[in-house]
């Protein structure tokens, strides 16, 4: 499509293209009558049991992808404040930018100054040879995004880009930055009074075709008067923090070098090598993604993990002077 009819490609890919795609699928009340949503809902794997409000008979798709669940019964969250949890219902893949360098995102790459900005002198000092986390959501997965740390907002910014679809058989390689998806960046410090004492972190919350905006809608209870986060706010672990409009898109994590010990479950199942994914032998290595639910472990702060455990994990190498 993008060499045969590069204006169409265009149009598709830019934010008003976007919004008119999501439209169609997601709005159009003629489609929306026409499917079985009985039918599509047991394929999705959805379950309606976990939704705050009923889908009725002939929801639009749109209230399908968006819906509320009942996080705080059917997302159990670790009590543990050091733990790190998942933000999203999602697949999700680790690494580190010493070993792995660049971040695979939407059949991309992204390296880390345009993950966060070339501007961003301080933060890319921060997250130099640190760790990353990428989640990846499938269009039939719940599309709110809780935070997976508490701690105080530091900054917050938007950095422009297209959109273009992660869907792994879509496969859209540009060659240049300005190619690289709309997304936005949220530094929190955790090293605060209440925070999760893993360093500064960095969730940059990535969309993709048909997904128009990320609706900033932070809400301390449940659901209840959202607003987006401000920087000099304290955030908790586990409340929502966006919701991406229908579709599927990413989000990425970004911690300081030897801040965070991911599970080591988590870290053990990436490297499996009796089954196949989009990664296997991404690197050089087996990489696996895992389904994880969002407000589960992901993984503890390294202080926490050496204080109790009699050993440092294996797979943590500690520098030495």
């Amino acid at each position: 499509m993008r060499e045969s009819y590069p204006y169409l490609f265009r149009l598709a890919t830019q934010q008003y293209g976007s919004r008119l795609l999501a439209y169609l699928n997601y709005e159009a009340p003629l489609l929306a009558r026409s499917a079985s949503f009985s039918a599509l809902i047991v394929k999705l794997g959805i379950d309606p049991s976990e939704c705050v409000k009923s889908l009725g008979r002939w929801p639009k798709l749109r209230e399908l992808f968006e819906r509320q669940i009942r996080f705080w019964d059917v997302r159990p969250m670790p009590a543990m404040a050091s733990v790190v949890v998942s933000p999203a219902d999602s697949r999700v893949l680790f690494g580190r930018f010493q070993e792995q360098g660049d971040v695979p995102v939407k059949s991309k790459f992204f390296s880390l100054t345009e993950l966060i900005g070339a501007n961003k002198v301080g933060w890319l000092a921060c997250f130099a040879d640190g760790d990353w986390a990428v989640f990846r959501l499938t269009p039939e997965k719940y599309h709110y995004n809780h935070l997976p740390v508490s701690g105080k907002v530091v900054d917050v910014y938007e950095m422009d880009g297209d959109f273009h679809s992660c869907n792994p058989s879509a496969v859209v390689r540009m060659v240049t930055s300005y190619s690289k998806n709309r997304r936005c960046v949220t530094i929190i410090d955790t090293d605060v009074e209440g925070g999760s004492q893993v360093g500064f972190v960095a969730m940059i919350e990535i969309v993709a075709l048909m997904i128009g905006e990320i609706v900033q809608c932070y809400s301390a209870e449940r659901y209840d008067a959202p607003a987006p986060a401000q920087v000099g706010q304290f955030v908790r672990r586990g409340a929502v923090k966006s919701l991406f409009r229908p579709g599927s898109s990413t989000v990425v994590l970004l911690f300081e070098r030897q801040r965070v010990v991911i599970d080591y479950d988590l870290l053990k199942n990436a490297q499996r090598r009796d089954v196949q994914s989009r990664f296997s032998y991404f690197f050089g290595e087996y990489l696996v993604e895992t389904e994880v639910t969002v407000r589960s472990s992901i993984g503890k702060a390294l202080t926490h993990a050496l204080t109790n455990d009699s050993t440092v994990p294996s797979h943590i190498q500690l520098e030495t002077s």
